[in-house]
């Protein structure tokens, strides 16, 4: 038999096994069933799942902590239900965070330019990390074009590894950096977007603008406690081939971590002690 063949034979047998369970007659007389809850929505620093525990007080303050999958209990030898299947879950949304792109809702939303690296789709900038690093002459000729003379940071959003985290940090962190940058008398240019961006794009954009500092809000490698998770990298007057010591990082911008709006402030207080002392990264004094 063929593979069609075989999968008709399997639905017919489905369909006759819930006919012989559920006769039209009953079904009529079934209540609607509810809703089930949304695994993904469980705090998982607040969820307990061992029976008969020693010492709960002690286990739910570590908890508290830390987003660790402790105090899951088990049937058996194996996880419950409920904690596998959260681990699906979440493993389920770090793969979307990845293979996704950031929506044309959200871009067209939030009035950004959009410009795009060499790479031709999010498999080839999955698979060709140094094409995620470099834009063709037009598209950075249009970059240096859209920054004034003059300006002294460059600020931009890349969506990286995680699409998911430009969507939901960005709205909030890049009115808190503007504003703060435009109160300190600091020039900044307006926010673009870089679709299919590494990290490494601000060094091309940096010697393309001769800003004096370039800073990309970027979507980092998701996890399995979140696949919203934001960095920014600030460099001062980066260059192609840099060291990567010369960039100062603020990691893991999302609600679980370091809120986007205080991490905005803190990145508008580290852009002007880069300003102030013209080094970045582990050269800047701390």
């Amino acid at each position: 038999m063929t593979e069609q063949e075989i999968r008709a034979v399997v639905e017919q047998v489905l369909r006759q096994m819930r006919q012989t369970d559920h006769p039209p007659e009953s079904r009529q007389q079934e209540a609607p069933s509810e809703a089930l809850p949304d695994i993904a929505a469980i705090d998982l620093r607040r969820q307990y799942l061992v029976e008969h525990p020693h010492d709960q007080a002690a286990f739910m303050a570590m908890k508290e902590r830390t987003p660790a999958r402790i105090g899951v209990g088990r049937a058996g030898a194996r996880y419950r239900t409920e904690t596998m299947l959260r681990f699906q879950s979440d493993h389920a949304a770090a793969q979307d965070a990845v293979f996704s792109n950031v929506s044309d809702e959200f871009l067209a939303k939030m009035h950004w330019p959009v410009y795009q690296t060499t790479c031709d789709s999010r498999e080839d900038f999955l698979t060709r990390p140094d094409k995620g690093r470099t834009f063709d002459g037009e598209t950075l000729g249009r970059i240096k074009a859209s920054v004034p003379a003059g300006t002294q940071v460059v600020l931009y959003v890349a969506d990286g590894l995680s699409s998911s985290a430009v969507q939901a940090n960005a709205e909030n962190i890049l009115p808190v950096i503007k504003e703060g940058l435009d109160a300190a008398g600091v020039r900044v240019s307006e926010p673009f977007f870089v679709r299919f961006g590494r990290v490494a794009t601000e060094d091309q954009i940096g010697e393309a603008t001769g800003a004096d500092v370039v800073c990309v809000l970027l979507g980092e490698r998701p996890g399995l406690v979140t696949a919203e998770s934001m960095s920014a990298y600030i460099a001062y007057k980066p260059t192609v081939g840099m060291a990567e010591s010369r960039r100062t990082v603020l990691a893991n911008i999302h609600r679980g971590g370091t809120p986007a709006v205080e991490a905005g402030a803190h990145i508008v207080d580290l852009i002007q002690l880069i300003l102030e002392k013209k080094k970045s990264g582990t050269e800047l004094p701390v």
